[in-house]
């Protein structure tokens, strides 16, 4: 594979500025820039997207810049013979940051206060609301970068972690590994379930009514994964039902969330754009993978993240 061109598609302005990711891949020794979806492309070309597009099979190789690909066509890119690499790997502290903020947000009631900071409204929580994070359980769903990293920051909170992974193999402060058949299990006793597993069919409306009802009532489900790894109206009714105590969902089911959902006058409910793996320095982690291959493909090595 010979690269002579980066082009770097409109649609990663829905993750970054466009100029800064190009600016940070300059200096490769391959020339960069900007393609939107009239551009076409040769089996010279990587093109650097947030989104797939038809005309990308076309190209050598295509540089997803999220960790889930599950909106590419991983068979269509190995029908075509055009590599597909995506981001995993890089946001093992962006995301689970933003976690450990959903969390304390819940046990310290943050969420209701900045709620009512708009109405000037100086209501305090009842007694009994409040709660630390100190000897709670969290169970992690999926142990890969973003999971191991919940798990790492949630141990140096002091709760107590469990996971489910499907090789069921031990995992760093994580006092048992679950596998996906003992998800019910798995979630019973824990005070937080945090989604970290990619869109597979196997994870596709995974937690549904039954896994909800198997939740404790007092518990918070956090979707850093994908939507559609939740049953919408199960989460829905459990909510109205309190057959949960909130949720926290940076994944929906339609981006933009829409503006009559009902998830929006939940106040149990944390909402976020999709945002948990932002930072200011996106580009440049983006850019150092993108680097990494290139190299690769220099040194004739496979490429890092490698999806099809």
């Amino acid at each position: 594979m010979d690269i002579d061109r980066i082009a770097v598609h409109d649609s990663v302005a829905q993750a970054c500025p466009l100029e800064a990711m190009v600016a940070a891949l300059q200096g490769f020794g391959v020339p960069v820039e900007a393609v939107g979806d009239d551009e076409t492309f040769d089996a010279s070309d990587c093109v650097v997207t947030f989104s797939p597009r038809d005309a990308f099979l076309d190209a050598a190789w295509v540089h997803g810049i999220r960790a889930g690909y599950d909106e590419f066509d991983v068979a269509a890119y190995e029908a075509a013979g055009t590599a597909l690499t995506n981001s995993t790997g890089i946001h093992g502290d962006t995301v689970p940051e933003t976690v450990v903020g959903y969390l304390t947000a819940f046990a310290r009631r943050l969420h209701v206060y900045r709620d009512r900071q708009r109405d000037g409204d100086w209501t305090q929580e009842p007694y009994n609301e409040p709660f630390t994070l100190t000897g709670e359980q969290v169970c992690v769903v999926g142990l890969g970068t973003i999971g191991q990293g919940v798990a790492d920051r949630a141990a140096a909170l002091g709760l107590e972690v469990v996971g489910v992974r499907r090789s069921g193999d031990p995992a760093e402060n994580v006092e048992r590994v679950y596998t996906p058949d003992e998800l019910d299990a798995a979630v019973a006793d824990a005070r937080f379930v945090v989604l970290c597993c990619p869109l597979t069919e196997e994870t596709e409306g995974m937690v549904d009514a039954a896994l909800l009802d198997e939740m404790r009532d007092d518990s918070y489900l956090v979707n850093v994964a994908r939507g559609p790894v939740v049953v919408e109206d199960a989460l829905l009714a459990a909510l109205d039902d309190d057959a949960i105590a909130g949720a926290a969902l940076d994944a929906h089911w339609e981006e933009p969330l829409p503006e009559a959902h009902p998830l929006w006058d939940h106040e149990s409910v944390i909402v976020t754009p999709h945002v948990a793996a932002f930072t200011n320095q996106y580009h440049e982690d983006i850019a150092a993978l993108v680097r990494e291959n290139l190299d690769r493909i220099d040194r004739g090595e496979s490429l890092r993240n490698r999806v099809a």
